[in-house]
Order: structure tokens, then C-alpha cells, then sequence
């Protein structure tokens, strides 16, 4: 049986390895020419968050042999930083008022400021993974094309009632996965593994990133505020998630055209329903059902690699990540 409090302050440690590496990022920027870029920055960088993506470089270096964080720290920060420039712009694109419980940068500074920052993130991002070897820092490269590529995608499939189950995991393995995938496979190349040991940590990485994505789908219907996103957020913008576009898919005759008009002009008196015809299509089950297959099988290949505390970490973190109390 996992010791919760155990593996939660062996994810602490990594996690203030982090927090204490952005700090000095963040002193650093501050006392150069991009202060006022980081001054703004700063509010959301070190808002809190999860850390889950760096927390995952630094435990998938372990697992594939890495004996000191500071190899991998500066691309460690790297996915922090380009993840948090993704929500900057994306909160701009979806109007979102706030972010890890204060006010989103478009909020507090305005829609071109705040691009303008997403932009900064970005750059000081894409320069620390650029400091790896070459095949990094075209590995981080294509991950920020998918980015752009997979954001793209969903915008042109807002509202679109006719996105298939191929548009959806595109997306996600652009937007959410990828990054996850890519993490898990660079840390393993910077300490050295072997080419199946980098295969395996990518998979892993995908994996969870592709579970991740679903269950952020199932809370988007069924959360609250406590549990991490507010229900409603991707339903009210339109987004196509797993279990809109199952329904979609299973539901014919009334039911179908139920759907079609609660979706085509939602507002929350439609909840109840809305869950209801979901109950019906199977989406929730069948959703839920993924998300154990994807997590079966990226642990599958996460257990590969030699038995380690490194090793043992990341399975208790895809659990807990996954387990969001969905």
C-alpha cells in the first residue's frame, strides 16, 4: 500500500528544488533589462501550481540513471516556463478573469501586455532548453510547434459538433501530451540512458499526458473550485472534450438533438440535463475507462526501467496527478 505522506513529501523535495530554481530565475530577471516583463511574470510564475511537469524531469533523470539534479534543472525550468506562457495566452484567448486564484494578466495589465508576456515566457523558456545538446533543443522545438499547432486546432473545432475522436487526441497529444512526453524522454538523454530507456520514459510521458487531458475533461463536468477548475469552463467556451464528442457519437434521435441544442446555446440551467444525456451515451464510464488504459499502459512502460525510489516516485505521482479526485 503507498505511504500517501511519504511519497507527498518526497514530491515536496523535488518540488522545492523547483520553486527555489525559479525564485533565483525570477531575482535574476528582475535585476536586468527585462525586469518590467518579469515583474509583470512573476504573479502568475510563482502563484503556486502543481510543478508537475518539472517535478517529472527531475524524477525521470533519476530513473534513468541521473545522480545530481543540476544537469537537468535548467530544462526542467524549461517546461515550467513555456507551460506557463501557454496559460498566459490562453487565458487572453478564453477572457478567463483568474489563474491559480489571482487575477490573470490580461486582467491586471491588459491584452497586449499580457501577450507580450506569454512571449517573454516563451523565449526565457525555449533559451534554458536551448542549453541542452542538439537533439534537446530540437526535441523542445517540436514540442512548441505542437503547442501552437494543437491550439490552433481546437480553436478551428469550437463548437464544432462534427469533431471526431482523431481531432480530439491530436489536440491533446499537441497541447498536453507532447510536452509530458517530451520532458520524461530529455531527461532520460541528458543522463545518458540508454535509447529504450528514453523510448519508454516518452511513452510514459505521453501516457499520462493523454490521461491528464481526460481527466481535466471529466472535471470540467463534474469539479468545483476546490478541486482544481471550476465546472463549466470548457463546456461554456465551447471546447470539444472526450466526453462531448462520445456522446456525440452515441446518442441518436431526440436524444442526439437534445444535446445538439444544449451545446450549440449552454447556459447552466442545462446542467442536470446535459449530465443526464451523458449518463445515457456512457460517456462518463467510457471516459473513465481510458483514463485507466492510458494510465495501465504508461506504467507498463514507466516499470521497464530498473526498480528505483526515482522509479517508484513517478508511479505514485501519475496516481495522485491522474486520481484529481475526479
Amino acid at each position: 500500500m503507498v505511504d500517501l505522506d511519504a511519497l507527498q513529501a518526497e514530491l515536496s523535495s523535488r518540488r522545492d528544488i523547483v520553486e527555489n530554481a525559479l525564485e533565483e530565475l525570477v531575482q535574476a530577471e528582475l535585476a536586468g533589462p527585462s525586469s518590467d516583463a518579469m515583474r509583470m511574470a512573476r504573479s502568475i510564475l510563482m502563484a503556486g501550481g502543481k510543478r508537475w511537469r518539472p517535478v517529472l524531469t527531475l524524477l525521470a533523470h533519476e530513473a534513468a540513471g541521473g545522480d545530481t539534479h543540476d544537469p537537468i534543472l535548467n530544462l526542467a525550468l524549461s517546461f515550467e516556463l513555456i507551460h506557463t506562457a501557454t496559460l498566459v495566452h490562453d487565458d487572453l484567448n478564453d477572457g478567463a478573469r483568474l489563474r491559480r486564484g489571482a487575477p490573470t494578466l490580461h486582467t491586471a495589465y491588459g491584452d497586449a501586455e499580457a501577450i507580450v508576456v506569454g512571449d517573454y515566457l516563451f523565449a526565457i523558456g525555449f533559451g534554458l532548453g536551448a542549453k541542452s545538446e542538439d537533439r534537446i533543443v530540437d526535441a523542445v522545438m517540436r514540442t512548441c510547434s505542437a503547442i501552437a499547432a494543437g491550439e490552433l486546432k481546437q480553436m478551428h473545432h469550437i463548437r464544432d459538433l462534427t469533431t471526431r475522436p482523431e481531432d480530439y487526441d491530436e489536440i491533446v497529444r499537441g497541447k498536453t501530451a507532447g510536452p509530458f512526453s517530451i520532458a520524461c524522454g530529455s531527461a532520460a538523454v541528458v543522463a545518458g540512458a540508454s535509447e529504450e530507456v528514453v523510448s519508454n520514459l516518452e511513452s510514459f510521458g505521453m501516457g499520462i499526458g493523454i490521461a491528464f487531458q481526460m481527466v481535466d475533461d471529466l472535471l470540467d463536468l463534474t469539479g468545483d473550485a476546490h478541486m482544481g477548475k471550476p465546472r463549466g469552463t470548457d463546456v461554456h467556451e465551447g471546447k470539444m472534450t472526450l466526453p462531448l464528442i462520445h456522446a456525440l457519437t452515441m446518442l441518436h434521435g431526440e436524444s442526439r438533438n437534445r444535446i445538439t441544442e444544449i451545446l450549440a446555446d449552454f447556459n447552466d440551467s442545462y446542467w442536470d440535463e446535459l449530465i443526464g444525456l451523458l449518463e445515457e451515451a456512457g460517456s462518463l464510464e467510457y471516459t473513465l475507462n481510458l483514463i485507466e488504459t492510458q494510465l495501465m499502459t504508461a506504467l507498463n512502460h514507466l516499470r521497464s526501467l530498473p526498480e528505483s525510489p526515482a522509479r517508484r516516485l513517478m508511479e505514485g505521482l501519475a496516481e495522485i496527478s491522474i486520481g484529481r479526485r475526479v
